[in-house]
């Protein structure tokens, strides 16, 4: 009988890149946590924008976070506003300089992350499951 393997872990590095890209040293721990609160803060609070991937890579002094999204105008806000609260608020978090890209999905249907997120938020709604199974 064969083993499950998780397919990721068969793409990264050929096919897939990394979601995190840092070296750990001694602070491993604590860089992964941070990293887990920074994406976790970010999924509760661009919940409405279709966030897909969020990347986060690290250098001595700067934090840089990437953003996927179908909806980057929810994100960027009138003039840049809601970023600049995003950089600070993220500041909090880690207390290191962030630097935020935000990067367009320009065909989100083809998207499974965010097609399974649509299903999920239209049978939250009370839609039958067919029918949004159907729709997406």
């Amino acid at each position: 009988m064969g083993q499950k393997v998780n397919p990721i872990s068969n793409r990264l590095g050929i096919i897939l890149g990394w979601d995190s890209n840092w070296y750990g040293g001694r602070k491993y721990g604590d860089k992964i946590v941070e990293d887990y609160k920074i994406r976790k803060y970010l999924r509760t609070r661009l919940a409405k924008a279709s966030v897909s991937k969020i990347v986060i890579e690290r250098t001595l002094k700067l934090l840089n976070v990437t953003i996927h999204t179908a909806r980057p105008g929810t994100i960027i806000g009138k003039g840049g506003q809601e970023v600049d609260k995003l950089k600070e608020e993220i500041k909090k978090i880690t207390g290191k300089e962030v630097q935020l890209n935000i990067f367009e999905i320009k065909r989100p249907e083809v998207d499974a992350y965010l097609v399974a997120n649509n299903i999920a938020r239209q049978i939250e709604g009370k839609i039958a499951y067919r029918r949004a199974i159907k729709m997406a």
